[in-house]
């Protein structure tokens, strides 16, 4: 979205060849930018899908990610249109998914602490956090989950069922590790700040912080709903336990000559942990049946990776096959 500045540059530095890649094809998806975007674009010959109005990253993402599986292309490579990545990086990012060490790739700024890019203290210290969120909830280490050059192979792009509008690269590596699929960071140099402009996903860190969050919240809800429902009630019977366990002790003892065998004063506790009890029930028996309608949601996006595989690619020939993904995403999101 209105990167006129830069997108010459970036198209250009984008290598010729790559080891392992027969052919290359540019594509620009442009969010509704206001600029010269769409038309420097078509100048340096690449593939122009246009949104007629901005949806958001996350959006753009899911249009790329639809011509890519549109095309049937084997890897699908994205990277900003800011210059804060370096075009000749990319190869560094194939080559794990060509020699078969990784289906999903991407480019990390913090995983070499030599590289680390100048930044505000207040932005690294959020990817930081955010890292160790995502690290945490996969059980695997990664130091960079909000970095937007990444690679994917086809087995990754098929499987990629993403909800997220605001931003995406975050749910990607829930939904990619969750599906034991297997992620790989490749450390990079990489501009910490913009040349041109500032950032329209995380120009506030409050307001990245709690999308970003709710976006996660619910991938962790929808793949882990027995964790996440189990940690509610965990929550709701510890202070039930206690209240219970205070108020039985003031029942049957007393306290500081207290009348033994009385509820009173503090019959709040008791009917306090009563209610936390209940809560903490109802959560457990959510994650259950979360934990089913999870299981149906996994069977039922294996069928969808069939189907997709299953489905003609385009073939190329008197039709540009780039030019109908492109006619087919600006008639969805102009609808």
């Amino acid at each position: 979205m209105n990167e006129e500045a830069t997108l010459a540059q970036v198209i250009e530095a984008i290598p010729e060849s790559i080891d392992g890649i027969e052919e290359i094809l540019v594509i620009v998806i442009d969010d509704g930018s206001t600029d010269r975007t769409a038309e420097i674009a078509l100048e340096c010959g690449a593939h122009l899908i246009k949104h007629e109005q901005t949806y958001g990253v996350g959006r753009a993402f899911h249009s790329a990610l639809a011509a890519a599986t549109e095309l049937g292309v084997d890897l699908l490579a994205t990277i900003d249109a800011d210059g804060q990545f370096d075009p000749g990086d990319l190869p560094k990012l194939v080559a794990p998914i060509v020699e078969g060490r990784a289906d999903f790739v991407t480019a990390s700024r913090f995983a070499d602490p030599q590289l680390v890019p100048t930044m505000p203290w207040i932005k690294r210290w959020g990817n930081r956090q955010m890292s160790r969120l995502i690290s945490r909830l996969t059980r695997q280490t990664f130091h960079d989950v909000s970095c937007g050059m990444r690679c994917y192979n086809r087995a990754a792009m098929l499987n990629l069922n993403l909800m997220g509008a605001f931003t995406y690269t975050q749910e990607v590596f829930l939904n990619l590790a969750f599906k034991n699929m297997r992620l790989v960071e490749v450390p990079v140099v990489v501009r910490g700040q913009r040349e041109h402009g500032e950032s329209r996903v995380a120009s506030s860190i409050l307001r990245y912080g709690f999308h970003t969050s709710r976006i996660i919240f619910k991938a962790y809800r929808d793949y882990r709903p027995l964790h996440f429902f189990a940690l509610l009630a965990l929550l709701m019977f510890v202070p039930a336990l206690c209240l219970g366990t205070f108020q039985l002790l003031h029942y049957f003892i007393g306290f500081h000559g207290a009348q033994r065998y009385t509820f009173s004063p503090h019959k709040w506790s008791g009917i306090s942990s009563i209610v936390l009890f209940v809560f903490g029930f109802i959560f457990l028996h959510m994650g259950v049946l979360g934990d089913m309608l999870s299981r149906h949601r996994m069977y039922l996006e294996e069928l969808l990776v069939r189907v997709r595989t299953q489905t003609p690619t385009v073939e190329t020939g008197t039709e540009d096959p780039a030019e109908r993904a492109e006619e087919e995403a600006a008639d969805e999101y102009a609808g």
